[in-house]
Order: structure tokens, then sequence, then C-alpha cells
């Protein structure tokens, strides 16, 4: 089960009383099972009569069902639920001899047909506004299950300690001993990790979406993590288990039908294609209720395949004639806490004995918990343009202090002791640090107190210097909250020289991106790369390989002046100024003029991303969802009249989208450049080969813009248009492991044109007929995390031989499209 944080829990303090109504059948051939007891925190709330059915009121959010012959279930409460029981006794093979056929019920099909074509309908964003509440806590601790056994092994254990011969032990062994023995006392008391959110959504068809968060508190740490305020349930999205390109990893059948506040439910059974066996006669590992009026979804539940490793539970009502999601409820296991019975430790010994310590280790599991509330829902609502103003999240208020007013349930005593524990140890184990430490890897850094050293420049490659070292820092909001100033500096081990830069970042204000920015920089860079303005940092990682095979470098030195403003959440502006000095660090001659030139210029660029989302945090604005489309612009104007040799003028836009059919999912980025005027060769467009230009296999790295089978550095023009193409075919499979595999079909192709070429004397090609090359790729190949494709250059620039136009490339599939 992918391991994605998902909410659930109850409608609110007003509905924690109402009547809750459980039906109770076999899984096998879906008889009544009576007389199953329905039990809350070991307090028998009922039994089950001949229907197999009981009526009950608590304020539990989850119980526990049990019966003779029978492995015992649990459920999220809801308004009706319907539990079926596997038999206990694995040798019982009357029921297990149902033989389930490999292929999906067709009624069944056509109404999850249904659901998706109505999702939309149904959706709360169909309608012109409408704002919610909601609760959400996540904790992460041992099962319920395991806790008292847990906490008689810690004190066994502790016992048998004290038995052992003392031996002579050294201050800090002692500290690390005593220290050891607290931390499994803890966490036999309290959960390991408790954090809790209240939060208001409001939306609106005209202003979009805005998230006001209400409170925040996590034990353990005092400053709010912002990046982690931003954590969302897929509540607007198609749950995974119905999607239509999703059909052949799941087989549906229709089973029943069910009355749930007086709307008729269609109940559809499903099962993962691998799960022909059953496991602990467990027929099938989720369900469906879907509302036969609108075809929307009122309830999903799905267990991993072994139950204990995990499992979802999302619940929706009407309000409006539109369906909200009321709860959610999600565990998943982690790992397991392991201890070793034997306290004499020996490297050499047998693998007999190995194999004993095996057995004699007790594993405890661990999991993530999170349950969430949503409550309070109003549509319409009064639009007010002030109220949808700034970033997409706003924090109101991030101390603690009002979270128990949004709390839908009081604490446990067990989570009520985290917080005391938690913060306990907060200092002794430097917890607030080491969480910042943590979000600050989300942008490429790592936090050292006041100073954030960026991991993108400790080690890198390219055809000049071949191996590049160095390392930058940047002093964070811990110095000031106004003023950051940065340095960096490299080797290129081929070109024996260093490089370095420095600067300084002047915030205006503290509550959106807005900054001046002041800054020297001495370095080379491949000639004619597109430019990476406001891209972000996974952006400029994927495309940092797209001068691997380029040799064509240039060096410049200079200083640089910019503002850089976000004028609203979808529209980002930065202007700045610069002059520097710009060598060829190649064989060159511009126009007789040689290879070296001073450049005068300014540059203003814009970037339009009106689906994104983000936050302001105290390090900056973060974006937590980068959604498409995305439309970047640069223009930069040469001059000779403040001192430069030049004067030109430089356009060039990318624009990236991708939309979805019932044929798959279609990526689409579009691109292009012009110079007008005179400038080197490094300021027109280099084409973004990849290929290494020598004999036998290309293999290369994936880029944002490159192109698998061109060869790198060989082609420029002043001008050129470029597309990227991806479709996704609706076939998703699994060839081993938990990841799944799918299949992209990709097309790549370029075209542009140089008006003089012979004013650069290098060895170089204009690229002025149409280059394409198409490929597939496997994504999660072979279910690792890395995509593998291949790629055929076909049209004009096609060669006799086959190597020449074959190129495999590798992906790390966290970069995505």
């Amino acid at each position: 089960m992918k391991k994605i944080f998902v909410l659930l829990l109850s409608f609110g303090y007003f509905s924690v009383f109402s009547q809750s109504k459980m039906i109770v059948r076999s899984s096998g051939d879906q008889s009544p099972v009576s007389g199953a007891t329905v039990s809350c925190n070991n307090k028998v709330l009922g039994k089950t009569d001949a229907t197999g059915t009981l009526n009950f009121k608590t304020k539990c959010k989850k119980v526990e069902i049990s019966a003779n012959g029978f492995q015992e279930e649990d459920a999220v409460v809801d308004k009706v639920m319907e539990v079926f029981l596997p038999k206990a006794d694995p040798n019982v093979k009357n029921i297990q001899a149902i033989v389930l056929e490999d292929k999906s019920d067709p009624r069944a099909l056509e109404i999850l047909r249904k659901v998706n074509e109505n999702y939309k309908q149904n959706s709360p964003q169909s309608l012109d506004s409408y704002s919610y509440k909601s609760y959400e806590k996540i904790s992460l601790d041992l099962d319920e299950d395991s806790i008292n056994a847990y906490n008689a092994y810690i004190a066994n254990r502790i016992d048998s300690l004290k038995k052992l011969p003392q031996r002579p032990m050294k201050a800090a062994e002692k500290k690390d001993s005593v220290q050891s023995v607290n931390l499994m006392k803890l966490l036999g008391e309290s959960k390991i990790f408790l954090w809790e959110r209240a939060s208001q959504t409001l939306y609106s068809q005209k202003y979009g979406e805005k998230i006001n968060i209400l409170d925040n508190k996590m034990a353990g740490i005092k400053d709010p993590i912002y990046e982690l305020m931003t954590f969302r349930s897929n509540k607007n999205q198609i749950p995974k288990e119905i999607r239509e390109e999703n059909r052949n990893l799941y087989r549906f059948f229709l089973t029943d039908s069910i009355e749930i506040e007086g709307r008729q439910n269609y109940v559809i059974r499903f099962r993962q294609v691998d799960y022909k066996r059953t496991v602990k006669q467990r027929k099938f590992n989720g369900y469906l209720y879907v509302d036969k009026e609108t075809y929307a979804l009122k309830k999903i539940e799905s267990n991993s395949k072994v139950k204990s490793e995990g499992s979802i539970t999302s619940i929706w009502k009407p309000v409006d004639n539109k369906w909200f999601l009321v709860k959610e409820n999600y565990k998943m296991k982690m790992t397991s806490t392991i201890f070793d019975n034997d306290d004499k430790k020996d490297k050499n010994k047998s693998k007999e004995e190995k194999e004993e310590d095996k057995r004699n280790t007790t594993r405890f599991g661990s999991y993530a918990f999170v349950t969430a509330d949503y409550f309070d829902f109003k549509t319409p609502i009064e639009e007010k343009p002030e109220d949808f103003r700034g970033y997409t999240i706003g924090v109101k208020n991030s101390d603690g202090t009002s979270i128990d007013q949004y709390r839908t349930e009081n604490l446990t005593a067990r989570e009520a002791a985290t917080y005391t524990t938690i913060d306990s140890l907060s200092s002794k184990y430097k917890l607030n640090q080491k969480a910042k430490a943590l979000t600050g890897l989300l942008k490429g850094k790592i936090r050292l107190g006041m100073v954030d050293f960026d991991l993108s420049k400790i080690v890198g490659y390219n055809k000049y210097e071949h191996f590049r070292l160095g390392a930058g820092a940047k002093l964070n909001e811990k110095f000031s909250r106004y003023i950051s100033p940065d340095a960096y500096f490299a080797y290129g081990i081929y070109d024996k020289d260093w490089k370095f830069g420095a600067g300084v970042d002047l915030r205006t204000t503290l509550e959106k991106n807005s900054f001046f920015r002041v800054e020297y920089f001495n370095d080379v860079m491949a000639a004619g790369r597109f430019s990476e303005n406001l891209w972000n940092f996974r952006m400029k990682i994927m495309n940092s390989g797209v001068a691997l095979n380029n040799g064509v470098f240039y060096g410049y030195e200079g200083l640089r002046v910019s503002y850089e403003n976000d004028i609203t959440n979808a529209l980002t502006i930065n202007v700045s100024a610069k002059k520097t000095q710009e060598e060829s660090k190649f064989d060159y001659n511009f126009k007789g003029l040689g290879n070296r030139f001073d450049i005068a210029s300014s540059t203003i660029t814009l970037k339009y991303s009106p689906n994104s989302k983000n936050i302001m945090t105290p390090t900056g604005k973060y974006t937590y969802e980068q959604n498409l489309p995305e439309l970047y612009l640069n223009y930069e104007q040469g001059y000779k009249a403040l001192g430069g040799d030049f004067n030109f003028s430089r356009f060039d836009a990318l624009f990236v989208h991708n939309f979805k059919t019932k044929l798959g999912v279609t990526g689409v980025r579009l691109y292009g450049g012009l110079i007008t005027g005179d400038a080197p060769v490094w300021k027109n467009f280099t084409l973004n080969g990849l290929g290494n230009g020598r004999e036998g296999l290309n293999f290369n790295l994936t880029s944002y813009l490159g192109f698998a089978t061109m060869e790198g550095g060989r082609y420029y023009n002043d001008k050129f248009v470029g597309a990227y193409l991806t479709h996704r075919l609706p076939w998703y499979f699994k060839s081993f492991g938990k990841n799944v595999s799918s299949f992209d079909l990709i097309y790549r192709g370029t075209i542009g044109d140089m008006k003089n070429p012979e004013f650069h004397q290098f060895d170089f090609k204009k690229l002025d007929h149409l280059y394409n090359e198409v490929g597939l790729e496997w994504n999660n190949f072979l279910s690792s995390q890395f995509n593998l494709g291949f790629f055929y250059r076909v049209g004009y620039y096609n060669t006799p031989k086959f190597k020449d136009n074959f190129a495999i490339q590798f992906k790390f599939k966290l970069l995505g499209f």
C-alpha cells in the first residue's frame, strides 16, 4: 500500500452519540453472523441478532467485531456498517471452495464507469462556493493490541538486566544505557509522535481555493513546521481504486445493495489482481458503497493484502446535492522495533547460532495513524476578495493554544501523555533542530544552525570541467528575517580552475516573496543554455544533465542587481540588470572581434502558475503543489550605450501542461527562443543534445528539455521551437514488488535556423530541418523507482546505421514528467 497520509473520523460533537447500524456477515457465503460481539475499548456494545444486525450508540470512532469461528475485524463508525468476517479455521474448506473468476463483474464495471463519468458533477468543486472546517490528527505508535505485550516485555527486560553481573562502565556508556532504558519505558507510556491541525477551507469558482490554518500543535516541536502544515488528503481526487486506468489492477464484484440514511447504495467488493489466493481466509481486500441515484461514492474501505499492514477508510455525505468527504481513517505499518533477547554480542557466531538469535529476537510493529473529521459545511458563502488574497495557505495561528476548540474528540490518556513526554525529550535530543533540518531537505538544503548548505553545489559533472566539486551556503532566518547573505565556490577537476560567487537578499516584507538581490559571480556555463529563471529545485535538478556531453563552455564574471515579487499567488516577476565580461573557453572568433566581450543587459522574467499552491514560511515561499499549466517568459535586452559591446534582444518561453482523457494522460512541453541583433554564439540557443557523439551504445540520463539521440554541443540556432510530448497509456500492471508499472509513448521534436552562421567561427551546425525522436518509457522499471526509455531518431536527421539513431535513457522517477 502506498505510503500516502490519509484522514478520517466523525462528523463532530453533535453526532458522536448518533445511532449506528452494524450488519455482520460471513466473508465466504455472505450469510448473516448472529451473536457477533461489537465492542469498543473492551466494552461490549451489543451482539448481532439472527439477521446479523445490531443497532447501537457510541462515541467511539472505531469498533471491534468478533464471533466464534471467525477472525476479528474492526470498522470505522458510520451510520451503517457492513462487516464481513473471515473464517478462523484454515482447515474449513466448504466456504473457501468458492472460486473467484479472474475477471471483474460487468455490472460492477458499468457502475464504476458511471462513478467516474459523474465524479466532477458530484464533486463540491462543481458548486459556485463553499466552506468547511477540518480537524486532523497524525500519530506514530505501536498497534493497540501490542501495547500491553510491549510493556510486559520491557518490564521483564529491565528485571533481567538488573540480575546480570554488573561490569565496569565508562560515564558515557552508563549515560547511554540509562537513556536507552528510559526511552523504552516512555514508548510504552505514550505515542512516538503526535501532530494536530485545525483548518478552514474556502472555495470560490471566481477566486479559487484558500486554506486558513486555525491552529497547529506538534509534540516536541516548538517552532511550527510550515512544510508539514501543507499536508493534504486526496479529498478532491478520484480514489486510485476506481480510476479507469487502474481497472486491470483490481477485480470488482457487485455483491449487494444497502440502505443508508434513506438512500439506496450498491455494494461492490474488490481485490487486487495478484490476490488470487486468499490470505487468512480474506476473500476481498476492500469494498465500495455507491449511491444509486447519483453514482457518487458514499464509502470506500481498502485493506492491504495482509490486514495488519494497513487500511484506509473514507466516508462522504451529500450537502446541497454534492458529496463532501466527512471522515478519513488511515493506518499503515511503518517499521518494527527490534529487541535482541541475548545481550552477548559475538561477531564470530556460526550460521546456526545466528538463526537461533533471530528466533530470540522480539519485534513490535510501529504504525502511522491518520484521522480526520470534516464539518461545518456551508454553501454558498459570501465571496469577499480579501478572504482569498495571498498564498493558497495562510496561517492564522500555529502555537497550539486554541487547538482544543476544534478537536472532535478528547485526547486519550496515551495521546495526552505524548505531549508531556516528547516535549521533555525535545531539548535533550534537539528535536526542533532535527525537524528543521528535514524540512530543509525538501528544498535541497542542509540546515545547520543559521546556515543552509546547498546540496546542488556539492558535486556536478560536465564535459568541460568533468567533476565539479564545491560548496554553497546561505544565512537563514536565524541570522535575520530580512537580510540573507550567501556565497559559493567550486573547483573543476579537468580545467583546474576555481569558480565562486556571493550575494545578498534583502526582503521588503515577511508576508510574501518580495526581495532585492545583489550578487557577484565568476563562473563557467555551457553555451546556449535555455533560461531556467524561476524554475524550482526539482526542475533544475532534472535539467542539470543537459550539458553532460556539451563541451562548448564560456566563462562569465560580473555583477547583477535584481528584484523579485509575487504579484499574486499565480504570477511572479523578476527584473534584473547586469554587467559582465564573457569569454569563450573553446576556439572561437565572432565576426573577427575575438572571443572576449563586455555585456550590459537587463532581463524581465515572468512565471504564471495559476493552479500551483504555495505557503509563506520563515525561509520564504514554499510551493507544496506544483500543478499545471505553467508558463515561463524571459526577455533580455543588451545595450551598447551602457558599456556593452553589442545591442541584442533575446526572447525565450516555456509552456508546460498535461491533461487526462479516456485514452490516458498526455503531457506537453512547448518551448522556443529568438535572438536578434549581434551576440556571441553562447547567447544563441543550443538544441540540448544528450548524446556523446562517439561510437558504441548511446546511453544517457534524461533531462527536462534534452534529446536522447542528438549529439551534445553540435547544433546552434538563433531561433527555434521545440516540443516534448508524452502520453501515458491507460494500462497499469505489476511485475513484482509493490510499485505499479506503466508505459509512456514519447515524442520530441525541434526546428529552427541561424541567419548568419558564418559570423561564428567554430565547428558547429545549424539545425534548420525538423529533428524528431520517438520513444517508449517503462515507468517503475521492474518495480523499481527508475524509468527506462528506448528512443529512435526518425525523419531528416536519420542515418543508415541503427546504432547512430538509437539511444537508451535512464530517469529517476521522483523527478516526474
